[in-house]
Order: C-alpha cells, then structure tokens, then sequence
C-alpha cells in the first residue's frame, strides 16, 4: 500500500511513518517543517503540492494540523487556511485520485465547553453523542474539517473516519497551575484515568481506521485510554475523585505515594472509547492499570514508539 501522511515532522505523523514503513508499506511524509520522515516539503495549503503528493495513494492519514499551543501565536485566518483549507485541498485530491481511504485526526478539544459541567453538576460523561461547543478557533476549524470529511464522503463517496485524539503529546501541560501543583509524570499517568492515550494506541487505532473505512464509510470515533469509570461513578469523580480511584484501583496509592505524587481532587470529564473498542476492533494497550503495573515494576509508562520519538517542540 501506498499511504500518504501529512504532519510526518510531528508526533503522530512521525510515529505513523515509522508503523507503517516497517509494516513495509511504502509512505509520502509531507510537511511544511524537514524532518528525518518528511519525503515532501511544502503545505497542505498549497493545492499544487497536494496532488503531486497523492499520486498513487490508497490511503491518507491527515495528521498535519495548527495545534492548540498555536492559539497564542497564529492568526485566526492561518488556522482556517490550515485546518479547514489545507483539509479541503487534501479531500479533493483524495476524491478525484481514488483513494480507498482517508483518516483525519481531529481531537477532543472539538467538545469545547462540553467538556466542563455546571458547577453542582457531576463529571460529563464524554461520547461521540455529546455535541460540540468548541471554544476557541482550534475547535472550531477542527470541527469545520470534520464536517468536509463528512460532505466528502456523502458527495464524492470518499470513504474518511474522523478520530478525536486525547492528548498524546509529551510536553508540559499548557496550564500554568498543573504545572506547578503536579509533577509532569504524575499528571500525565493520572490523565489515563479520563483524557490522554498512548501515542501507540494512537496510532493502532489509525491503522484500523484506514483499514476498516471503505466499509465503514463515514463515522466519528473518541481515541483515548480506556478508563475505568461508569456512569454510575460521575458524581463521585466531581466530588471526590480521590476516594472514586481508590474504590476502583485501590494499587495506584502506594505507588504515587513512593513517588510523592498526588492524584486530583475533581474530574470534570471522562472520555468514552467504547465505540471504537466495539466497531473497529481496537483494543488500547495503556491504560491507568495498566501504568500502574508498569510503575511497580519500575518500567517506563510510555510505550516504546512513544519514547522512540520523544518530545518534539509545537513552533
């Protein structure tokens, strides 16, 4: 197969690169910054490059993207001409090639102000049913692009899966009081409880996708560890996500405590992965439990893909 993946320089374009060359596969990286798996430099928003890049293609993984950090350093114009222009120019390069599948990353954030209850109300329980209320011009061209992959299929037949990543990222938190009232590993372990996944588990789940998509056609899918929570336990976690994580994974106390770690005291949101589990078979290797285990051990958290290709800067 010949895939082409935008956003090769980043994190999850790097790590799809790698997948699916030693799968043996053959990959176009594109990406407007060189990198050791970008084999085409230029834009996504530049149409010209686009088609030269999907000659041949059978399958787009569409990674490349203005992120959240760039809110703070990019123009609301730049993120429509990349998120939505740069999706369109690929969407219609995909349609008129044939391409046999197309995967575009899109990413939790789209829920916005979904994602936070009322105060006095319980953690949201978070699935592809909750509609978006995106915040900020991120979400907001990220859903737009959502929305193409969508007229796109329904018009041009093209087959595109949408996955709303949870953070995978390795850098430090955007928030300046996570920052300074946890330790970096201690936040990033405890958001497996309900808003981040393994970069490995990422990219499986973008495999699948491609794979599964003809049949599929078009679909919305949460791509985040699988969390140990219910519904039933909602009120708790705003409450008292303490005691909630102790009732289900009483372990994790000794091993934070041995590290000096605190767990948070709220959750406001808990990521469902249920739908991608059930229809395309995807089955998450890192969870909270599991990074539990892997603490008493003394092993690494992060999976070796994820420590493969490190920490990378979003400017």
């Amino acid at each position: 197969m010949r895939a082409l993946v935008t956003g090769s320089s980043g994190h999850l374009g790097e790590a799809l690169v790698r997948t699916l060359a030693d799968d043996g596969h053959e990959v176009v990286g594109l990406d407007n910054r060189a990198g050791r798996f970008t084999t085409c430099l230029g834009s996504i928003t530049s149409s010209s490059v686009v088609s030269c890049c999907m000659a041949g293609v059978q399958a787009v993984f569409h990674a490349a993207t203005l992120h959240r950090p760039h809110v703070d350093t990019h123009s609301r114009q730049a993120f429509v001409e990349t998120n939505i222009g740069g999706t369109l120019n690929l969407l219609e390069a995909a349609a008129a090639a044939g391409v046999a599948s197309f995967v575009f990353t899109s990413t939790t954030s789209v829920f916005g102000d979904a994602l936070v209850p009322p105060e006095g109300a319980p953690a949201a329980w978070i699935t592809e049913e909750v509609s978006p209320i995106p915040k900020n011009i991120y979400g907001v061209t990220k859903a737009a692009a959502e929305d193409l992959c969508q007229l796109f299929h329904r018009n041009q037949a093209l087959p595109c899966v949408v996955l709303r990543t949870s953070r995978f990222f390795p850098e430090e938190d955007l928030d300046r009081g996570v920052r300074e009232a946890y330790a970096d590993d201690n936040i990033k372990v405890t958001e497996y409880l309900y808003r981040r996944v393994d970069l490995e588990d990422a990219v499986t789940a973008h495999l699948l996708a491609a794979e599964q998509a003809p049949a599929i056609g078009f679909r919305r899918y949460i791509i985040s560890a699988t969390t140990p929570f219910s519904p039933s336990d909602l009120w708790e976690l705003r409450r008292d996500a303490r005691r909630a994580v102790r009732r289900l994974v009483p372990e994790y106390e000794a091993q934070y405590a041995r590290r000096g770690w605190t767990m948070v005291p709220s959750v406001d949101r808990v990521y469902v992965n249920e739908r991608a589990r059930n229809e395309l078979g995807w089955r998450p290797r890192y969870d909270f439990r599991g990074l539990i285990d892997r603490l008493r051990a003394g092993e690494d958290v992060r999976s070796p893909l994820a420590r493969m290709v490190g920490s990378k800067s979003y400017f």
